[in-house]
């Protein structure tokens, strides 16, 4: 059965303030999903109750096919969850940490070892295993939640946020993890406001604001959809480039409408045309013996039509 979260009709209001407003939104696969939105848009709120930590006023949530509400034991039996990333006792190193959640989360006590050792190495946290937490930076601490989230080996993978208030080696440390586990088969769903952080990691992407689901849809659907026809991508060079070399070539191409160099070895391009347009222009450019070593979505495609949805609501 491939992995799944929906929500039905989610609703959820505190006094007169409506927080989540008739969310029905369904993931289902293998895969990274961002659920994107600005600070107070009702990312958390979705998270806490998908996830049963708070009741809806309507509607219902599931993991996997099963009801949050109503088999809460069951439901997130399936799931890892990692919400407004909690403390960790100092005093404790973190093969102390996760036994202590392998035990809550009853798993048999001779599989505990390897299944610690084996999340410990998804997190990149082996060499410090036995160190204790107290002495970690707050990346280092973010990485054993995750892992803490992994140890029942869940198909489904919640984050809230995992990268806030890191600093850019933590970011960076905890974007590598969320890449790497997308290969584990799991359906990993993870609230953002980052921009750069969702085109980074996530393949699809679900916008929310002011608790009303907006959109959601594949990252090269979305800007093909809101983007007025056009796509951006930012081709990553090997050797530097001038900006007159890349107007008399690149700007040239079918299709292309503009091309900026943001600095000598990256060029930010414009086009119209699709998926099919996009593979043409990578086979061209790579014709144009640049010395192209990526082409990748660009943040700035995603960042317009973010900017664009958000102020709709206004």
């Amino acid at each position: 059965m491939s992995p799944s979260l929906e929500a039905r009709d989610l609703t959820k209001q505190f006094g007169r303030f409506t927080a989540l407003n008739g969310l029905n939104l369904k993931i289902e696969g293998t895969k990274c999903v961002g659920f994107l939105g600005p600070n107070g848009a009702g990312k958390t709120t979705t998270l806490k109750l998908l996830t049963d930590m708070i009741f809806p006023t309507r509607g219902e949530a599931f993991i996997n096919g099963v009801s949050s509400r109503r088999d809460r034991k069951r439901a997130l039996g399936d799931a890892g969850v990692l919400i407004e990333s909690p403390e960790i006792y100092s005093s404790l190193t973190p093969n102390e940490a996760l036994g202590m959640v392998a035990d809550l989360r009853g798993l048999p006590a001779a599989d505990r070892r390897d299944r610690i050792r084996t999340v410990l190495g998804e997190v990149k946290m082996t060499e410090w295993a036995d160190q204790k937490v107290g002495r970690f930076s707050k990346g280092m601490k973010q990485r054993i939640n995750i892992a803490a989230a992994l140890v029942h080996d869940p198909d489904v993978l919640i984050l809230d946020e995992p990268s806030t208030g890191l600093d850019p080696r933590g970011m960076a440390e905890v974007r590598s993890i969320v890449r790497d586990l997308k290969k584990s088969q799991r359906l990993i769903f993870m609230s953002s406001h980052i921009l750069s952080e969702v085109v980074d990691v996530c393949d699809e992407v679900a916008l929310i604001d002011k608790g009303k689901l907006l959109f959601y849809d594949s990252l090269d659907n979305v800007t093909s959809r809101f983007a007025d026809g056009h796509q951006s991508v930012d081709a990553m060079l090997a050797r530097p480039v001038g900006a007159d070399q890349v107007g008399q070539t690149v700007a040239t191409l079918p299709g292309v409408s503009s091309a900026t160099l943001l600095d000598p070895r990256r060029i930010r391009i414009k086009f119209t045309g699709g998926l099919a347009a996009q593979e043409r222009l990578v086979e061209a450019l790579v014709g144009l013996h640049l010395g192209v070593l990526q082409v990748t979505e660009s943040e700035s495609a995603l960042e317009e039509i973010y900017l664009q949805q958000i102020s709709r609501g206004d």
